[in-house]
């Protein structure tokens, strides 16, 4: 009866404090969303030239540009677009593109579902790759791994994205013949979607993959070298690989998590440039063909859409803390 009793109290303390982080966290993801919408619109009308001239081509009359200023409210002050863009968005309405008049969210579910998959194609092949070869320098740092993998990380971090991808087209597409230089995904299948995908991956995820590497085997480093718990495994007779993977991963997770989620804007903005060099019909041939146009509706669609991206990576990654550490799970601090 007793242990019955005293059983529900850590869970009810389990889901205040998570309940607590993700409320407060979704509270400040207001203002941010809303200054990232307003900067951008902001920014958008300090562009030179004019946005109806260039829709409607060289050619188009004065008295037809004036037109098309007037439907589509141009002359209004910037305030004014700006809360009648954001009061239609609050009712679920991210409007029509001013150049094809094709409703954003049209152009959003063509775009977004190819970016996602690049996005986690790239996060995944870097992640599989840094927890195994972190691991190993780690258990031998100095060791030939180790030199290796330090090696390959100080390469990969001092080149840029788009450099990597015309090396990648170069050796895999043109010399070998391996992958496709360029997105084709004609029959839909899974195993095409993946051969096209995979260079582009490699470029954003690459770099990515280094900067982890690094980072995680400084980590897991520190904590065998500093730790108690690590001391105390080892003298319990804990085999090496079991200190290693059971008690000093975890706890070096943390710092991975973090960068992993404040990476994800970067990461975003790689996958931009580099879906233009292997032609992937994802959001970002949208975003710059709009910027291009000063067609605001579809600019203000894709960042509100890719800042809410970043949020709830953001938000996840507090959540995992939550998980990993039963200090924050259980609502208390470190002694």
């Amino acid at each position: 009866m007793t242990d019955q009793a005293v059983r529900p109290g850590p869970a009810i303390a389990l889901r205040s404090p998570a309940l607590r982080l993700i409320g407060n966290r979704l509270a400040t993801a207001i203002p941010v969303l809303f200054g990232v919408t307003f900067l951008t619109f902001a920014v958008i009308q300090l562009l030179p030239g004019d946005a109806a001239q260039q829709l409607l081509g060289i050619n188009a009359t004065q008295e037809q540009v004036q037109e098309f200023r007037d439907k589509l409210n141009l002359d209004d002050p910037f305030l004014v677009r700006y809360f009648h863009w954001l009061g239609d968005v609050l009712t679920g309405n991210l409007g029509n593109s001013l150049a094809s008049d094709q409703p954003v969210t049209s152009i959003l579910s063509d775009g977004l579902p190819t970016t996602f998959q690049l996005l986690a194609y790239a996060l995944f092949i870097s992640l599989v790759l840094t927890v195994p070869l972190a691991l190993l320098a780690a258990r031998n740092p100095g060791g030939f791994v180790d030199r290796v993998g330090m090696v390959t990380s100080m390469a990969g971090l001092s080149v840029a994205n788009y450099v990597l991808a015309v090396v990648l087209v170069y050796v895999f597409a043109v010399q070998l013949g391996w992958l496709p230089a360029i997105y084709t995904n004609d029959t839909g299948t899974p195993g095409e979607l993946i051969k096209s995908l995979t260079l582009p991956a490699i470029a954003i995820g690459f770099p990515l993959f280094c900067f982890y590497t690094r980072l995680l085997r400084a980590d897991i480093l520190e904590q065998m070298q500093g730790e108690d718990y690590v001391v105390t495994a080892k003298a319990k007779g804990v085999g090496p690989w079991r200190v290693l993977i059971r008690h000093a991963l975890p706890n070096s997770l943390f710092g991975l998590l973090t960068i992993v989620a404040l990476n994800i804007g970067t990461l975003i903005g790689a996958t931009v440039i580099i879906e233009q060099i292997f032609a992937v019909p994802g959001i970002g041939h949208s975003l710059l063909e709009a910027i291009n146009n000063r067609d605001v509706p579809v600019v203000e669609g894709i960042v509100l859409v890719l800042a809410v991206v970043v949020v709830i990576a953001n938000l996840l990654a507090d959540v995992l803390y939550a998980v990993l550490d039963p200090r924050i799970r259980y609502g208390r601090s470190a002694p």
